[in-house]
């Protein structure tokens, strides 16, 4: 996932992306309390926004003639998931699941839709249900993980990337998301040597390495973070983005200094 390169895109580019922004991210690295952070436990696509408001259409008929039909329901939900239409993709799954409270698919993608609108206690909830001990799902297990790193349980979240890792070895969505945990937990060395071994992989998703590209800016290596991002983003975009992140951290840097001397000013 990029930095923005201005407050009004924000909101606009804060695409689905694997755990956290790097708004969040770049805050955490710099404040003295850890700083929020942004689930967004969406998998990586490459339909076009045009696509998926066509897949929306079709699966939102299929769901209205027939609500009890599991496909319909998640199919419809990741459309208007990837569209932004994240509380309704909710309400879909919401009703799915009491029609099919067994189902384990749908159990998933309602708990990590819950997610998506922050309600994370009820998402982890949902998502205890959507696996068993004896046979877990490695996807569960890393939205877990995110979940817990949305409410600053680093330790707990990374102890549920490992397990996924064990089902899966490599797995560069789960590393990544390991990799934003050490981030969050401030321990930036080892962040950068899990995103570099997601990076690494030939299925890599392209924002995993803006990811990469994101910590080793803020270990103030600008000049590799921009090279990191022009691998997938527009020469102009990356270094917009870098200096984005530059001014940030100065920013966040002087508010901390600030806000350690006010105490003294006042005895």
């Amino acid at each position: 996932m990029a930095l923005f390169s201005g407050q009004r895109q924000v909101a606009r580019r804060l695409a689905p992306a694997l755990t956290v922004s790097w708004l969040a991210l770049a805050l955490a690295g710099c404040a003295s309390t850890p700083g929020d952070t942004t689930a967004s436990i969406t998998n990586p696509t490459t339909r076009s926004d045009a696509e998926w408001r066509q897949s929306a259409e079709a699966s939102g008929e299929q769901f209205r003639a027939n609500p009890n039909n599991p496909d319909a329901a998640l199919q419809y939900a990741q459309a208007l998931r990837a569209l932004g239409q994240r509380t309704q993709a909710v309400a879909v799954l919401e009703q799915a699941s009491l029609a099919s409270p067994h189902n384990k698919a749908l159990l998933g993608a309602y708990g990590r839709a819950l997610a998506d609108v922050g309600q994370n206690k009820q998402a982890f909830e949902v998502l205890e249900r959507a696996h068993t001990p004896d046979n877990p799902d490695w996807r569960v297990l890393s939205a877990q993980g995110a979940i817990l790193d949305q409410l600053g349980r680093h330790p707990e979240a990374q102890r549920y990337y490992s397990s996924a890792l064990k089902i899966v070895p490599g797995e560069p969505s789960v590393l990544s998301n390991l990799g934003l945990s050490y981030a969050l937990a401030k321990d930036l060395p080892q962040a950068e040597k899990t995103l570099r071994q997601a990076a690494a992989s030939q299925k890599i998703d392209p924002r995993v390495r803006q990811n990469l590209a994101l910590v080793a800016g803020l270990q103030g290596r600008f000049a590799e973070a921009e090279s990191i991002a022009r691998a997938d983003l527009p020469s102009d975009e990356a270094a917009s983005n870098v200096a984005y992140l530059k001014q940030m951290l100065s920013q966040a840097k002087a508010g901390k200094k600030l806000g350690g001397a006010a105490p003294s000013a006042g005895t």
